[in-house]
């Protein structure tokens, strides 16, 4: 009677705690293979905004809202053209821009400090954490009359109030996570001689990154959230002055043209932002 060969068992290695089967070689989904491309990311993420468009040009034809409630996509980079021949649009972008980024940068650094010191210090947030979490939920709007009070209606209430707006997103997170940073790692480093700030520095801030771009981009958001309320101060430029003037002399179309702009905006920063997020990744977590 003949009979069949057994099937081949699996190659055992030994290991320091017996023998064990080496693992079974891994297979790579072919279904993520194109979606990992950047070119195929980037083409699929304009279907749903183009359709948007689409579908706003559509609308405008069909005369299903008036041209005051909704302007057609035309009648937009008319009125951007407009700006542009009066050499307006491209001071409004770039003074908003620059208070946005000067805002940001300031809360943001101010974040990192604060949180560390708060995620480190069990001290400092038993005195601190009740005072920001309190301001934390005063409404931003509530701010304006005494930035203006204090400030006066130049710049620095612009900034300072984008800057508060950037601040608590990072504050937040990162002395979060480095609260839960692993107890294990962190006593390993400071047994090679690693204390103060060059255990911060070295360990714990390198273990937060991803923690750390969370909060960051966040914050870029919340920056242009808050640039809209820090340029009702009595602004006679950037965005957000486009937006309410537009809305006060009823030029809708300049309205969609300031509202676009700042979407574009703020989705070109976040994915420049994610950039440096994967280089860090790579260099540090």
């Amino acid at each position: 009677m003949s009979t069949t060969p057994p099937p081949a068992a699996a190659p055992v290695t030994a290991g320091p705690f017996g023998a064990s089967a080496a693992p079974a070689p891994s297979r790579k989904a072919g279904s993520g293979g194109v979606l990992s491309r950047t070119w195929a990311r980037v083409v699929l993420g304009l279907v749903v905004p183009v359709l948007l468009l689409g579908l706003w040009q559509l609308v405008s034809v069909l005369g299903l809202f008036s041209a005051v409630q909704l302007p057609s996509p035309g009648a937009v980079l008319t009125s951007a053209a407009d700006l542009i021949e009066r050499s307006e649009l491209g001071t409004h972008i770039a003074i908003s821009t620059q208070r946005v980024l000067t805002g940001f940068a300031l809360g943001a650094v101010l974040g990192l400090v604060l949180g560390a010191l708060l995620g480190l210090s069990k001290l400092a947030d038993v005195l601190l954490g009740p005072l920001f979490g309190a301001v934390r939920a005063v409404p931003s709007l509530a701010l304006v009359p005494l930035l203006i009070l204090w400030m006066g209606i130049g710049e620095d209430s612009k900034v300072t109030l984008i800057t508060i707006g950037a601040f608590f997103p990072v504050f937040t997170t990162v002395s979060l996570a480095l609260r839960h940073v692993d107890k294990n790692l962190v006593e390993a480093a400071r047994a090679f001689g690693l204390n103060g700030i060059k255990l911060l520095t070295t360990v714990q801030l390198p273990a937060v990154v991803p923690a750390v771009f969370s909060g960051l981009r966040l914050a870029l958001a919340q920056s242009w959230l808050f640039l809209v309320a820090a340029e009702l101060i009595a602004s006679s430029m950037g965005l957000g002055f486009l937006l309410t003037d537009s809305q006060n002399n009823g030029r809708t179309d300049r309205m969609f043209l300031a509202i676009v702009l700042l979407a574009v905006l703020g989705k070109t920063t976040d994915a420049l932002l994610g950039v440096a997020e994967k280089w860090a990744v790579k260099k540090w977590a």
